[in-house]
């Protein structure tokens, strides 16, 4: 069941894509064009079991870095001290 509002916010979910930022095996890793139900209002985003099912796997891949992935320019920031 798809629910119709936010569970957070209880903003108007809408069909569509959004990315999710991981850390696996020390590196950050990337997954993009994730099909979802996005809240309009703060933008978090629910995932269909079969979504969800294929983020695992993807995960999963890259805790055991069998995944081919493409490096990505990034910047650390500490807000320690």
């Amino acid at each position: 069941m798809i629910p119709d509002r936010c569970s957070f916010c209880k903003g108007k979910l809408h069909p569509g894509k959004t990315e999710c930022l991981a850390h696996a095996a020390g590196e950050v890793i990337v997954i993009k064009d994730i099909p979802a139900y996005v809240c309009e209002q703060c933008g978090e985003a629910w995932y269909s079991a079969e979504t969800s099912r294929k983020i695992d796997a993807v995960m999963r891949d890259a805790h055991q870095k069998k995944l081919c992935m493409h490096p990505l320019p990034a910047g650390e920031v500490s807000l320690n001290g």
